[in-house]
């Protein structure tokens, strides 16, 4: 019997993958240096790392961005990071490798900070100014400036683009052992099929849980911010439904080494997106259900090393979302 043909993308998703996936390369620094000056303070650009003990990984991110793209190469014209409470001595180092760097809980003191890194993100516009905003995570390992570069390129030179994810390979190394595709298995086992099956215009996206992204500020305070790990998901589906899909992009970086979590961390994470992305399908009258079934809470078990016996640890399953930055008074006041 002949096989049965492979499902497509979407008619539309297949254009966009197309039309809208590029490669660091295609836009050499002196291209995005002349769009820059073009653009006048259109075109100033915040970088923005959240860190929480990062200390072993954020010097070197800010010392690599400084030199080549603050100094040799004028691209960046602001560099925060925003600490959300380190117990090491990550603000030390970022300060010292020359970043500006903001507690978090300095920012808009009269609202008590909650947990999670999409809280330090949606603060973090309050404390920079440039019209585009890229971020990029802090335990990132062998950085190459192409990860900033790239993907602020294509909004400097195109201004129909509103949002760039970095896409790259993630490999799993741990043990000694390097899996080349091994890493991001959040992304494949969670945020994927949900993309797929609920938002199959997002399915071309190759990283789309991924924590380097650039968008511009017009754009993100307008999208709520889920507080925890569901930033990423939820901005690009918001992104999607206020900006339209062809206002998305994403450029290749190659490689991106980075710090793995356990397999307990990486159960609250999918836990936390996809109530995230349960959150939007209701809101968006996709998803007909009683409140009732939705259990906001995930058990895990961890062995007593003395008794042998297993624990129960159980975690809630946060929601929580702060409001759009454009309704908030103090940034009415700053911007």
């Amino acid at each position: 019997m002949p096989a049965e043909p492979i499902p497509a993308l979407l008619p539309e998703t297949a254009s966009w993958l197309r039309r809208r996936s590029w490669s660091a390369a295609d836009r050499p620094m002196d291209v995005l240096l002349a769009a820059k000056r073009a653009l006048g303070p259109a075109g100033t650009v915040s970088v923005v790392l959240p860190a929480l003990d990062e200390e072993a990984t954020v010097g070197d991110i800010v010392r690599t961005i400084r030199r080549e793209l603050v100094e040799r190469l004028p691209l960046v014209d602001e560099l925060v990071v925003v600490d959300s409470g380190s117990a090491d001595a990550t603000a030390a180092v970022a300060a010292e490798a020359g970043a500006t760097v903001v507690h978090r809980d300095t920012i808009l003191p009269r609202l008590p900070a909650a947990p999670g890194k999409g809280e330090v993100l949606w603060r973090s516009l309050l404390v920079t100014r440039g019209e585009i905003v890229c971020f990029v995570d802090a335990d990132l390992r062998a950085f190459d400036p192409a990860l900033v570069s790239g993907i602020v390129g294509p909004l400097l030179t195109d201004p129909d683009i509103q949002l760039v994810k970095a896409m790259y390979d993630r490999p799993l190394e741990t043990d000694g052992a390097v899996v080349p595709a091994g890493g991001g298995r959040v992304t494949e086992l969670v945020a994927r099929p949900l993309l797929n099956l609920h938002w199959p215009e997002l399915a071309g996206f190759v990283q789309p849980l991924g924590g380097e992204y650039a968008a511009r500020r017009s754009l993100l305070e307008r999208l709520p911010f889920p507080t925890g790990y569901g930033v990423e998901l939820g901005l690009l589906v918001d992104a999607l439904e206020t900006a339209g899909l062809d206002a998305l992009a994403q450029v290749d970086v190659g490689v991106r080494h980075h710090r793995h979590q356990d397999g307990q961390a990486l159960g609250r994470m999918a836990a936390t997106i996809y109530r995230t992305a349960l959150e939007r399908l209701d809101r968006t009258h996709r998803l007909k259900a009683a409140a009732d079934l939705v259990h906001p809470l995930l058990t895990q078990f961890t062995r007593d090393p003395e008794t042998r016996a297993f624990t129960a640890h159980t975690h809630p399953v946060t929601a929580t979302e702060r409001p759009p930055m454009h309704t908030v008074p103090e940034y009415a006041t700053r911007h």
